[in-house]
């Protein structure tokens, strides 16, 4: 036995490559190239429009994150999710957790150095110099490279590492950076949070940073890092019933599960109250904050969402017809149903196969069915998509797209069509490069199945140039919108068909690998 072993660590060995060996310099390289490229991109969309650039009295998203850097300045932290003279609510209110508030004292602290009259309270509503706006994306632009590229390039090392233990590294360092390429290069990703201005990168980051770390077996590190996410933004939760599901599988088939299972609980409650320790004097300032964060009165979607409720609307008045409870009923019911057989799984035979398709599944879930979604939330789903590009190239690639149109219009209104043009056949190079290609090669699809998804591709064409060139009718203003989201919305039930019955396939591969790895897990 300890021969095999030796043996498999030489093989192990002999496909790393020395530091200084050409083969990696090249591959270093290439790596560099692959960030700086990704920044520059970030860079170029940057200095284009933004979410309600010249729109009062509400302006749009970059309004909202100025305005919170304002409010976490000036006011205590008691007060930042308090209805006052000083904080009006209505006008853009903080509903985010408490870490995003933190996010937006530290960048407030930035601004307030050299720009003070970007963040005069009550003085400064609407604020849009030219060097704010140069500080403000400079914010998003520092915080993608902080949190979300260190995540990616986490990510990318943990597969080769378990790649090369495993003693598969054939065409591995191409394979890594063009995974590296596809998430960082991800069009919609850039467009929302450099574009149309959010901070989508720290969670996702976050999250990202814990996916990486369940993969290498750092699962107290994976705990803080998801709750960070969760703390940054809500909608982290897409993924909680992927996480909780998968970690309870491992600690549930170890010598001690119980140990287990609290260490991680530990790790939870710790963060939690480090994150939420100036609301923990009282239950009412803890309720505070938990009402800005579900904000029902919303309504169960927002806009043009590609998701049931909104797709299902054209026949079914929901919020016409349902009161909220009942609404906040359907939802959960619905939610909890979609992602519970994907739960079930990952409790019975978890494994780091099937890990990522059942945080696509739950995040899918999620997105279709839970309430208050918004356009932007399918950037969740689209994660564990970027993370699957490899295994699932066509899924990947036709994901994208379809997530990508389903917030043109949105992305339209913010003026950043020619971004959109010029990102997606950047995509596309990604996509149909030589490494993209060989990860398609297994991949034989029928011509009947190329006919079929030619249909709603061409129709999505179609619809392109009709938002961008036609008026529509009098009486049906929103046709187009609702043509996209019910097109986009179509294609999301398909692949979540299709990932779902992917992961029960892998019950049988995930046993075996669960058995054989016992041992190693006690």
């Amino acid at each position: 036995m300890a021969a095999k072993k030796k043996k498999r660590n030489d093989e192990v060995g002999k496909n790393q490559s020395f530091p200084w060996s050409s083969s990696s310099s090249h591959n270093s390289a290439t790596t560099i190239a692959t960030v700086l490229f990704s920044l520059l991109v970030r860079v170029v969309v940057s200095l284009g429009p933004y979410s309600g650039e010249g729109r009062p009295p509400m302006y749009g998203d970059y309004e909202a994150q100025r305005h919170w850097m304002e409010i976490s300045l000036h006011l205590p932290a008691k007060e930042w999710y308090r209805n006052s003279t000083s904080n009006d609510l209505s006008y853009w209110g903080l509903d985010y957790p408490p870490l995003t508030a933190y996010q937006s004292l530290l960048h407030s602290l930035l601004l307030n150095s050299s720009l003070p009259a970007s963040l005069r309270l009550s003085a400064s509503r609407g604020f849009e110099s030219r060097a704010s706006k140069l500080a403000m994306r400079w914010t998003v632009l520092s915080s993608d490279l902080l949190i979300f590229f260190p995540a990616a390039l986490y990510f990318v090392l943990s597969r080769r590492r378990r790649r090369q233990e495993e003693g598969q590294n054939n065409n591995g360092d191409d394979d890594d950076n063009w995974l590296l390429a596809a998430i960082l290069l991800n069009p919609c990703h850039i467009l929302i949070d450099h574009g149309h201005f959010q901070y989508n990168c720290i969670s996702l980051g976050f999250t990202l940073g814990a996916i990486a770390a369940v993969l290498s077996a750092n699962e107290l590190v994976a705990a803080l890092l998801f709750t960070l996410a969760i703390n940054h933004k809500q909608m982290s939760m897409y993924f909680a019933p992927a996480f909780f599901s998968h970690l309870l599988g491992k600690c549930l088939r170890r010598k001690h599960p119980i140990i287990e299972v609290m260490k991680l609980g530990f790790v939870v409650l710790a963060t939690l109250a480090i994150v939420w320790w100036p609301y923990l004097y009282s239950l009412e300032a803890i309720m505070e904050v938990l009402t800005r964060l579900a904000p029902f009165e919303r309504g169960i979607y927002e806009d043009y969402v590609a998701n049931f409720w909104c797709s299902t609307s054209v026949l079914i008045k929901w919020k016409r017809l349902f009161s909220i409870k009942v609404l906040k009923s359907l939802s959960l019911l619905a939610t909890v149903s979609t992602f519970l057989p994907s739960f079930i799984h990952q409790v019975k035979s978890p494994t780091d196969a099937s890990f990522l398709y059942a945080l696509l599944n739950s995040s899918f879930s999620f997105y279709l069915f839970s309430y208050q979604v918004h356009e932007k939330s399918i950037l969740l789903p689209l994660l564990p998509a970027s993370l699957l590009a490899q295994q699932e190239p066509l899924l990947f690639g036709w994901f994208v797209y379809y997530a990508l149109l389903s917030m043109f219009p949105l992305l339209s209104r913010d003026g950043l069509v020619l971004q959109y043009v010029a990102l997606l056949p950047l995509f596309g190079l990604i996509f149909f490069s030589p490494v993209g290609r060989r990860n398609r090669r297994e991949y034989n699809v029928s011509a009947r199945t190329r006919a079929l998804m030619a249909l709603p591709l061409s129709s999505s064409l179609v619809l392109h140039v009709m938002y961008l060139t036609l008026k529509p009718p009098v009486k049906y203003p929103f046709l187009f919108e609702a043509l996209i989201v019910f097109l986009c919305f179509s294609q999301f039930v398909i692949l979540t068909f299709y990932t779902n019955i992917k992961q029960w396939k892998l019950l049988k591969e995930s046993c075996q690998s669960v058995t054989g790895g016992k041992k190693k897990d006690d």
